[in-house]
């Protein structure tokens, strides 16, 4: 081995040196002889000693320095050894299916394993599953807890293929062959100071008065006072006690400021203010009821303020008695158990219908849609306003792709109809190649981009109006130049009518019209049974006066013999969950409009005494429908909020993809399993 040694670098060049000196000694030993040969004989004897010298400390010296570096090596591969066994940092060598290979002293005393450990890194960090190691990439890192401590954990791979493929033993062929280093840093420390941080951070919020003049009406004058300083105290001692700062803005609107940590407090108790201000009560009729909005997670306090502002707008839009906490990318809703109240005066009416007539005037072309799959509020009310646009001599057109087996005979009273134009409806594809610069679109009976009937034509419009009789959700459309949702009103059919008595285009209503928008109202109202005000009476009897026939009304709707044993069956396969919910399976096979057939079979499951709501399922299109009713004892809406839909307190919705319609009773049980648990419900 000795003779392969070679030395090189500057150890190479001091042995060079000295051959050099010699070189230079024989030199002068050649200028001696000619001046002395005497001292030139002398000196060529020692030059001889030198190079002798030098070649025999060269091969002398050759294998100690061999030895040396050896020994040296080793010693350093020890060392290295015991620096990674003793580092103070949890650290661990993985083969490539996560089996533990070795560790050091400080991974041991975090995870009480001794030397020697060879068991799966899962049974010791269940956060660490085989995905999560770097198997495709360099390095990978995650965040894993244990015993009540947080760490970062990153690791590396390692390549052992340069090392093995001059063994003897193994022969290293195929796909690369590498360990894994684990290192964990812990940032338990961090994550403590960035949670304190976090909870100390401020939040903005507002509270209103949702029927602040409808509960004063009620009371004497000399009481008034009593009752909104009662209610002031209540609002106060609540804030109060989560540490919070509350000032009042007017008579039945407050600013609240309060830390994230308070927020997470309020909660924990489902905001109980909600319920509790419900017990003032000094003689009025109406229980004061309270929305609240809460803006949290935001980059600045102005933008926390902005989140606050809009959450107190989504808690009014969805009826009110609830709190809306709004953060980055998501939405809490609490509460909204109560029926919103009936406004009495109809001032926004007619200042939303002035507001229509403006924007309408100043356009060419207009469109209104719906829904998909339109039902007849929603078609009523589009051909309320189709009448509303004609009046005003503008070019109108419907939006509607799909019509149902229930909605046919409806619209066909209006094709080949001589008094109506040919293109009247059209498609979206229609719609979509005859829409101009100057278009006004009318959404109604909906205010979800997404289930609109051409969500495209949303983009292609400059100027949206939005009327709408649902609860808002998290998805709405924000770009509306005029927005009229009312969650109080029974139809968007009851507010297409009362717009018609302000639009002031001296328009008549054909009688064929007002039985559209009589039909609207009478469905979603089931027969004017469940969600009816005395404003929606008015609506009915102006459309009467103007032509609506309820004989006419009633035989649009008569349901064909497929259609009426498919509801009875439905019915028949009830089953009562929980001894509260009924829940039943529509089987549409034979029907051409399923979703109709369960939606009428879950209205008539509300007879039944003791079912606080009812829920039916049926499969239509390759999607499974919920439809889901309650009188007043549960707020169907924010059960089908859970499982992805919305709707009003009363009557709800959901759809359901890639999901059979067992998966998704399944997931309707345990959703109301949870909401129970939680006393959400």
């Amino acid at each position: 081995m000795s003779k392969k040694v070679k030395v090189k670098g500057k150890f190479r060049l001091y042995k060079v040196t000295l051959y050099l000196l010699g070189a230079i000694l024989a030199l002068m030993t050649i200028g001696i002889y000619f001046l002395d040969y005497r001292a030139g004989i002398i000196l060529n004897v020692f030059l001889l000693l030198y190079f002798a010298g030098i070649l025999v400390s060269n091969i002398m010296s050759k294998q100690f320095v061999v030895n040396e570096l050896i020994s040296f090596a080793t010693e350093y591969g020890q060392v290295q050894r015991q620096i990674l066994r003793d580092l103070q940092l949890p650290h661990a060598l993985l083969d490539q299916n996560g089996k533990v290979l070795w560790t050091n002293v400080e991974f041991e005393k975090l995870v009480g394993e001794e030397k020697g450990y060879r068991k799966s890194v899962t049974n010791l960090f269940p956060g660490i599953t085989l995905d999560k190691l770097p198997l495709e990439e360099e390095e990978t890192q995650l965040e894993i807890s244990y015993e009540e401590k947080d760490f970062m954990a990153k690791m590396k791979r390692i390549s052992v293929t340069d090392m093995i493929q001059n063994s003897e033993m193994i022969d290293v062929s195929g796909d690369e062959i590498f360990i894994i280093g684990l290192y964990l840093f812990d940032e338990t420390a961090l994550k403590i100071a960035l949670r304190e941080n976090d909870d100390q951070s401020l939040a903005v919020g507002l509270i209103y008065l949702d029927n602040y003049e409808e509960a004063l009406e009620g009371v004497e004058d000399v009481r008034r006072s009593l009752l909104l300083a009662l209610i002031d105290r209540k609002i106060n001692k609540y804030v109060a006690s989560v540490d919070g700062i509350v000032r009042k803005l007017e008579k039945d609107k407050y600013l609240l400021i309060l830390r994230k940590k308070a927020v997470a407090q309020l909660k924990e108790a489902k905001f109980d203010i909600l319920e509790d201000v419900k017990t003032v009560n000094i003689g009025n009729e109406i229980a004061v009821t309270l929305s609240i909005g809460i803006g949290l997670g935001g980059l600045t306090y102005s933008q926390n303020a902005e989140f606050a502002r809009a959450a107190i707008d989504l808690a009014l839009g969805r009826g009110g008695d609830q709190t809306v906490v709004k953060m980055p990318g998501s939405i809490q809703y609490f509460g909204g158990k109560s029926q919103q109240i009936e406004k009495s005066t109809r001032v926004k009416a007619r200042v939303k219908a002035q507001a229509l007539k403006e924007i309408i005037s100043a356009k060419d072309q207009l469109f209104v849609m719906g829904h998909r799959m339109p039902d007849a509020d929603s078609f009523g009310a589009a051909v309320g306003i189709y009448t509303i646009a004609k009046s005003m001599q503008r070019k109108a057109h419907i939006v509607m792709d799909d019509v149902t087996t229930s909605l046919r005979p409806m619209v066909d009273l209006f094709i080949q109809n001589p008094d109506y134009e040919d293109d009247m409806i059209l498609n979206s594809q229609e719609a979509l190649e005859k829409v101009g610069n100057n278009a006004v679109l009318v959404v109604v009976d909906i205010n979800k981009p997404s289930i609109t009937e051409c969500p495209e034509l949303l983009k292609r419009c400059k100027a949206i109006v939005v009327l709408d009789h649902h609860r808002q959700g998290e998805e709405t459309i924000d770009n509306a130049t005029l927005s009229y949702v009312e969650p109080y009103a029974s139809s968007a059919c009851e507010m297409v009518a009362e717009i018609l008595q302000y639009v002031e285009t001296g328009a008549k209503i054909k009688s064929v019209e007002a039985d559209c928008l009589y039909s609207g109202i009478m469905i979603d109202t089931n027969n004017f049974m469940t969600k009816t005000g005395v404003r929606t009476f008015e609506a009915a009897a102006f459309l009467r006066r103007n032509g609506a026939d309820v004989t006419r009304v009633r035989k649009l709707f008569r349901e064909d013999a497929s259609e009426y044993m498919a509801k009875a069956k439905t019915i028949r396969d009830t089953m009562i969950y929980r001894n509260d919910y009924a829940i039943s399976i529509c089987d549409g096979s034979g029907c051409q409009s399923p979703t109709i057939v369960a939606a009428q079979a879950a209205n008539e499951l509300l007879n039944i005494n003791g079912v606080k709501a009812s829920f039916v399922f049926t499969e239509y299109q390759g999607k499974v429908y919920l439809s889901a009713r309650s009188i007043d004892e549960l707020n169907v809406q924010v059960v089908t909020e859970r499982l992805g839909g919305g709707g009003h307190m009363n009557i709800a919705g959901a759809q359901f993809t890639e999901v059979t319609v067992d998966e998704a009773v399944k997931q309707l049980q345990e959703t109301l399993d949870e909401m129970v648990e939680n006393k959400d419900i």
